[in-house]
């Protein structure tokens, strides 16, 4: 099914985030917390000006599209923005980082998850991107496939234990 043939998708966008909806924006990540691991440690209205306070102070280096039906924020998208070192070829080079992709739970498996990435990666380049990873749920891995990511046997990670200095 494309989404020009759902008639339900026909009034929804996707576009950066405004000052105006980043509380919507850190209610759905409240939101998105309880529904995976159970009730947060802080309440909503704790989280959310704390939220909105980071959003405005790292909105350099973190870029949040949302997804909207009639003004209400319904998805959201986080491109993580990171100078790389220059090279003699190239001395401005930038990646960056999909993170906190959500979708509420009402609006899954119509496709709208796909506009978001194909969203994303268009504003990525815009932006001048070279490279844009994920690090994906095992649900979503499917998604971002279908949208030109491939997995790389080069791209490693670790989980640093914290608080060990040594």
């Amino acid at each position: 099914m494309s989404l020009g043939q759902d008639e339900a998708v026909d009034n929804i966008a996707c576009r950066p985030a405004q000052s105006h909806e980043m509380a919507a924006v850190a209610e759905l990540r409240w939101q998105w917390v309880q529904e995976l691991y159970g009730t947060p440690d802080t309440t909503m209205d704790e989280f959310v000006p704390r939220f909105v306070t980071w959003a405005r102070d790292t909105e350099s280096s973190h870029r949040c599209m949302v997804m909207v039906r009639d003004d209400v924020v319904i998805g959201m998208a986080w491109l993580a923005i990171t100078q790389r070192v220059p090279h003699p070829r190239a001395f401005d080079r930038v990646s960056g980082d999909v993170q906190c992709m959500y979708v509420v739970p009402n609006e899954r498996d119509r496709g709208l998850g796909g506009k978001l990435i194909q969203a994303v990666l268009a504003w990525a380049s815009e932006l001048g991107l070279e490279r844009v990873t994920v690090h994906s749920s095992d649900r979503a891995v499917s998604a971002y496939s279908r949208h030109g990511f491939k997995i790389s046997p080069r791209l490693l990670q670790v989980e640093v234990e914290q608080g060990r200095a040594e």
